[in-house]
């Protein structure tokens, strides 16, 4: 897990200070450099314009980043408020899974795509169009915990003390739902990541003078047998940012989890 932290940050930092680290523009273009291979003028080469690789992978980190933090973050707020809504009142419970079961049933990729296409390619699209599939598993997820915190005697309790509804949700079972909540934010954040670089690479994305990974990789895609680190490096910044946030929440699902907790103490 220390390693998965290590590896976030350090992608985290260099997205952050790209400026500083980079030295350059990632939308300089210099004709007489293009598809320079890496070396002490271009770290990671140079691109079919000119352009620095090593500069629009790391400004790259800020857009991929950004996407899949508020794409998370608005899909857990959302389902969070749908499972609560679920779990608590039968009526609800009976259309709001039936409308998330039909989310379901579309592909994520075909739902995005079609999203961007109709809206049109901006931070807002995207990230919109990255949340609602994701909606309805966390919706589905809270419910489940709803359905079982709100057996539970403390819950009992506060019922019996005439405490509104509401009150007994935000006090006593909201806080039960955060840890798993938790664990299926860092693979949303994830799968968010991997779904704009799709899009980009598909050309449904930001433009390319919008640089995110998945644009870098898809400049690169026509020139990869020419001058194959226009997608080696961004595709390596992309795969190993995916895979320390999924051991991360492994890690965390390992450590919330008291049946997989207890199963690691010594008998």
């Amino acid at each position: 897990m220390s390693i998965a932290v290590l590896v976030l940050v350090l992608v985290v930092l260099s997205a952050m200070f790209a400026g500083l680290i980079a030295g350059t523009d990632p939308l300089s273009i210099s004709p007489r450099d293009r598809y320079t291979a890496p070396g002490a003028e271009f770290l990671f080469g140079s691109d079919q314009y000119g352009r620095d690789i090593f500069a629009r992978v790391l400004h790259g980190g800020q857009i991929s980043l950004a996407v899949g933090v508020l794409a998370a973050s608005l899909a857990a707020v959302i389902g969070t408020l749908a499972g609560l809504l679920a779990g608590s009142f039968r009526i609800v419970d009976a259309i709001l899974m039936r409308v998330m079961d039909g989310l379901m049933a579309i592909p994520n990729i075909l739902l995005a795509v079609a999203i961007v296409s109709l809206v049109g390619p901006s931070l807002l699209s995207i990230v919109v169009a990255i949340c609602i599939p994701e909606i309805p598993r966390v919706a589905r997820l809270i419910r489940a915990m709803v359905l079982t915190l709100r057996e539970e005697p403390y819950v009992f309790a506060a019922i019996s003390m005439s405490i509104p509804r509401w009150k007994v949700v935000l006090r006593h079972i909201l806080p039960g739902c955060l840890a798993p909540l938790a664990v299926q934010f860092s693979y949303m954040f994830a799968a968010a990541i991997l779904t704009e670089a799709v899009l980009g690479f598909l050309g449904v994305g930001f433009p390319s003078e919008i640089p995110s990974w998945g644009n870098v990789i898809a400049d690169g895609k026509s020139a990869f047998q020419r001058a194959p680190w226009c997608i080696l490096f961004p595709g390596l910044f992309l795969s190993v940012t995916v895979l320390a946030v999924n051991v991360l929440g492994d890690s965390l699902r390992d450590r919330l989890d008291p049946r997989l907790a207890a199963r690691r103490r010594p008998s």
